[in-house]
C-alpha cells in the first residue's frame, strides 16, 4: 500500500473537518481510511469486508448531513469502522477490540456520534423511527438516517419497521445498502419479489403475445426477442425494486453507485431537502478496495489477524480442534446415517460449521437468512412430519426467538436440537455478542434437554445423545479450539441427567459444567499440592442436573462451588441451589462462581475468565476461602 508524508486523515478529527475538503480530497481520504482499516485489523482481528464496502457511503453521510445534530443510525455496526475512524477515534482505532479500546460496534457510551448502540441486525429502522418520533414531540428540527443492509432486511424486523414508519408519513431516511451479501450469501429476500411482479397472469399473457408477434418479423424476429428479454431484466433491476418501498410509503431514491462520492453527495443534498420518508438504495460492493476480500467477503467478514500481502491468516496451531469444526464433522456423519436428520442455520452457515453439511446434504439443509425467529418455528413445523431438525445458531442470536422455543417447540415437545455455538464468553466482539443468559433463559422452558460439554470429544456424542432422545434439547459449547483430547471415531449416546466423577476428594467438591471442567481439574491439581483434596464433577447436564450424584456429594462434603460461564441468576449455580432445597439438604456451605449482574465488555477470553474469577486460579480462589470457613 501506499505511503505518504502528510495524510488527509491525520487532519480529519470529526465531521466538521471532513465537510472543509473538496470531493476530490475525499476520494484521497478514502484511500487512506481503507488502508488505516486494513492494517488494524490485519493486526486485532474484525469485520473487514463490510466496512471497506462503506467508505465513501460513510464519508457522504457525514460530509452532507450535520452530524452529530442529525442522527446517523447503523445497523449492526460490522460496517461502521469508517464511522468510528472520522468521529474522533482515529488515534485510538489501532486499540480497536482490545481490552480497554475502541469496541467493534456502535456504543453510545463511546461517542456522541454513536446514537443507537448495535450488535445484533435488523433494529435501525425500528429505532430509527423512534428517534424520529422523539425529534417531534421535542419540536426539534433535524434529521435522522437509518442505514440498513440488504442482508439485515431479511428480518422481520426491518419490514415491522418500514411498515410502520412509512405509513407515520414522518421525516426519516433509510440508506438500504445493498452489496448482496450480509454475512454468507442472501436468501430470499427482494429477488424474489421482482420476479412475482414480472411473472404475474397479466404481464405474462401480454408478454407472450408481443414475443410470438416479434417472432413472425422475417429477419429480425429473434434479435428483438433476445432484446426485449434483455430491457425486461433491466426493469427488474431498476425499475420495480422502487415499487416495493413506494407501497409502504416511502419515496424511492436510486439505486446508486455506493462508491461514487460526487454523485452520491449530489443525491444526499437532494434528499435532505425533503421531509417525508425516503429511501435510498446504495450498491455497494464488500470487501471493496482489498482484492482478497473482495474475492472472498464472507472470510473476510469477520477474521483473525492476517497478513496483508497474501490475505492469509496468520499461522497458528490448527491443533486441537475448534468445537465449530467438531460440531459440523459430527452433524454430517449422524446425518449420513439417519436421513431424517436436516439442518438450519440463520445467515451463518460457515460460523456455524454446517459448509460441510450444506455441500454433502443441500436438499437437507436450511439458510432463513436472518430471520431467527422463523428459523426455529421452521424447525418445529419439520420436526411434527418426523424429522429431527438440528438448529445451529449462536447462543447471543437465540435470544431473539425465545417465544419461538417456548411456544412453538418446547410446548409441544418437538425434538429440535438447538447447537449454540459461541456460548459464555466470546471475548473481542463484546457485551452484544457473548452468550451469557442461555443456561438462565432456556432452564425456565418445560421439557426442554440442556447439556454443555467439556471438550470436543463430548461435543459428538451430546449431539449424538440429542438426536436420538426424542425431546427438545439444546447444546451449549464456545468459541474457538477445544482443549486437545483425541476424538473418537464413532459418537455414542450419553445417559440423560447423569454426570461423572473426574476426580475424588474429602474436603470440598468442585461442580462444574461445559468450558469451566478442565480448569476445575487444573484448579483441583493444584490445591492438592496445598493439602486440598478436592472432589471435581463434570455435570454434563444443566438440565435435568444429575440429582443421585449431586445430593450425595453435598450430604458426605458439605462444602461446594459451582463454576459456569454464564450469568449466575438463573444459571447452573442456582440450579444446584434449588436442587438442594428441593432435597431438604441444609448444612451445606454454596459458593457459586460465574457472570454477576452486568454486560461483560470486550477483552480476551482469557483476560475476561481471568477477570471474572472462572479460571483456575480464581476457581482455586474461592476453594481456599469456603475450605477456610
Amino acid at each position: 500500500m501506499e505511503e505518504r508524508d502528510t495524510t488527509i486523515l491525520e487532519h480529519i478529527n470529526n465531521p466538521e473537518d471532513l465537510r472543509k475538503l473538496q470531493v476530490e480530497e475525499l476520494n484521497i481520504l478514502a484511500g487512506e481510511i481503507r488502508n488505516k482499516i486494513i492494517e488494524t485489523v490485519a493486526k486485532n482481528g474484525g469485520h473487514l469486508a463490510s466496512s471497506l464496502g462503506t467508505v465513501e457511503l460513510t464519508l457522504a453521510l457525514h460530509y452532507v448531513f450535520n452530524t452529530p445534530d442529525d442522527k446517523l443510525v447503523w445497523d449492526v455496526g460490522h460496517q461502521a469502522y469508517t464511522h468510528k475512524i472520522i468521529t474522533g477515534r482515529r488515534d485510538s482505532f489501532h486499540t480497536l477490540r482490545e481490552k480497554g479500546g475502541v469496541s467493534g460496534f456502535p456504543r453510545r457510551e463511546e461517542s456522541i456520534y454513536d446514537v443507537f448502540g448495535v450488535g445484533h441486525s435488523s433494529t435501525s429502522i425500528s429505532a430509527a423511527s423512534g428517534i424520529a418520533d422523539a425529534r417531534c414531540l421535542k419540536k426539534e428540527k433535524c434529521k435522522v438516517i437509518a442505514v440498513i443492509g440488504d442482508g439485515s432486511m431479511t428480518a422481520g424486523m426491518a419490514f415491522e419497521g418500514l411498515n410502520w414508519s412509512g405509513d407515520r408519513g414522518k421525516d426519516l431516511i433509510i440508506v438500504l445498502n445493498d452489496n448482496e451479501m450480509s454475512i454468507s450469501p442472501n436468501v430470499g429476500a427482494m429477488s424474489s419479489y421482482l420476479n412475482r411482479i414480472m411473472t404475474g397472469q397479466q404481464v405474462t399473457k401480454l408478454r407472450a403475445r408481443i414475443l410470438n408477434f416479434f417472432k413472425t418479423i422475417p429477419g429480425v424476429g429473434e434479435q428483438i426477442v433476445k432484446f426485449t428479454r434483455q430491457m425486461e431484466e433491466s426493469l427488474k433491476a431498476f425499475i420495480v425494486p422502487g415499487v416495493l418501498f413506494e407501497e409502504l410509503g416511502f419515496q424511492y431514491v436510486g439505486p446508486l453507485d455506493g462508491h461514487k462520492l460526487n454523485p452520491l453527495i449530489k443525491n444526499f443534498k437532494n434528499v435532505k431537502g425533503l421531509e417525508r420518508p425516503i429511501l435510498v438504495h446504495v450498491i455497494t460492493k464488500k470487501g471493496k478496495g482489498y482484492k482478497f476480500a473482495e474475492e472472498e467477503p464472507s472470510r473476510f467478514h469477520g477474521i483473525g489477524p492476517f497478513d496483508i500481502a497474501t490475505g492469509k491468516a496468520i499461522a497458528q496451531n490448527n491443533f486441537p480442534k475448534a468445537y465449530t469444526e467438531v460440531f459440523g464433522k459430527a452433524a454430517v456423519k449422524l446425518a449420513r446415517e439417519d436421513e431424517r436428520i436436516v439442518a438450519i442455520t440463520a445467515s451463518m452457515c460457515t460460523g456455524t460449521g454446517l459448509d460441510r453439511f450444506a455441500e454433502e446434504f443441500p436438499e437437507r439443509f436450511y439458510d432463513v437468512g436472518i430471520a431467527e425467529q422463523h428459523g426455529v418455528t421452521f424447525a418445529a413445523g419439520l420436526a411434527t412430519e418426523g424429522f429431527i431438525p438440528v438448529v445451529a445458531i449462536y447462543s447471543t442470536f437465540l435470544q431473539r426467538a425465545y417465544d419461538q422455543v417456548v411456544q412453538d417447540v418446547c410446548l409441544q415437545k418437538l425434538p429440535v436440537i438447538f447447537a449454540l455455538d459461541r456460548g459464555g464468553i466470546v471475548g473481542d466482539d463484546g457485551p452484544t455478542h457473548h452468550g451469557l443468559f442461555d443456561y438462565s433463559f432456556l432452564r425456565a422452558i418445560p421439557n426442554i434437554i440442556m447439556m454443555a460439554p467439556k471438550d470436543e470429544n463430548e461435543l459428538q456424542h451430546m449431539l449424538k445423545t440429542a438426536v436420538y432422545c426424542g425431546f427438545p434439547v439444546s447444546i451449549r459449547y464456545p468459541r474457538g479450539k477445544g482443549v486437545g483430547v483425541p476424538i473418537e471415531d464413532a459418537p455414542r449416546t450419553l445417559e440423560i441427567g447423569k454426570g461423572e466423577v473426574l476426580r475424588e476428594g474429602k474436603d470440598i467438591a468442585i461442580v462444574a459444567i461445559g468450558s469451566t471442567v478442565y480448569p476445575a481439574l487444573e484448579a483441583a491439581g493444584k490445591l492438592e499440592k496445598e493439602g486440598i483434596e478436592a472432589t471435581v464433577i463434570n455435570s454434563r447436564f444443566i438440565k435435568p442436573l444429575d440429582t443421585e450424584l449431586l445430593c450425595d456429594i453435598a450430604s458426605t462434603v458439605k462444602k461446594m462451588v459451582t463454576v459456569e460461564e454464564n450469568a449466575l441468576m438463573g444459571g447452573f449455580g442456582s440450579a444446584v441451589l434449588e436442587l438442594l432445597e428441593e432435597r431438604g439438604i441444609s448444612g451445606i456451605t454454596v459458593k457459586r462462581l460465574g457472570i454477576g449482574s452486568e454486560f461483560v465488555e470486550h477483552a480476551t477470553q482469557a483476560e475476561l475468565r481471568k477477570k471474572h474469577g472462572i479460571d483456575e486460579e480464581g476457581i482455586a480462589r474461592a476453594v481456599r476461602k469456603v475450605t477456610s470457613l
